[in-house]
């Protein structure tokens, strides 16, 4: 299901994906794709990519402690439709991620690595959504959003998935929110 979806969006929507990357850098200085150091399965880190939606020389910092004046106009369009997300066929294709898992975190989220680590979430390859993302959890609170992770991999089902591709799609949660 990964690869068919991956593979949809880069035969299909291409040209989408090239008018973003070139609308991104057209609003504001600095690369298209964001590329940043998240945790995978078994704790591996790798690259994850994503259309840019902060301005150059924003600090490497959770989403969450990010301040909302660093997120461009366009940017916060593409957040909301999540549309920012869609660069993340590259990592399905290199198969670090899946459509549906926990969201990969960055090294640097210690408390949530070992949350994770120790609830055995870890065991499971990140998604570009989840069940926690669906129910409104984000990273500001690591053991709650563990805890929903190890609910998602008690439940894992291909029911379960398409039920969060689909309140995704419909524009449930809101994603991983900035500091005001």
């Amino acid at each position: 299901m990964d690869l068919a979806f991956a593979l949809g969006v880069a035969v299909v929507f291409w040209w989408a994906l090239v008018l973003i990357w070139l609308l991104v850098r057209i609003e504001s200085k600095g690369p298209g794709i964001f590329a940043q150091e998240r945790v995978g399965k078994d704790g591996r880190p790798f690259i994850c990519y994503k259309f840019r939606t902060m301005k150059s020389g924003t600090a490497n910092l959770s989403t969450h402690e990010v301040s909302a004046s660093s997120v461009t106009r366009l940017g916060a369009v593409l957040r909301k439709l999540k549309l920012d997300e869609l660069p993340q066929i590259i990592n399905i294709f290199r198969n670090e991620i899946s459509l549906v898992g926990p969201r990969p975190c960055l090294p640097v989220q210690r408390d949530l690595v070992d949350a994770r680590r120790r609830l055995g979430v870890l065991a499971l390859k990140p998604g570009i959504s989840g069940l926690a993302q669906v129910n409104g959890i984000d990273m500001r609170d690591p053991e709650t959003l563990a805890r929903w992770d190890a609910r998602y991999l008690a439940l894992q089902s291909l029911l379960l998935d398409l039920k969060i591709i689909l309140a995704t799609a419909l524009g449930s949660g809101n994603g991983d929110r900035v500091a005001n």
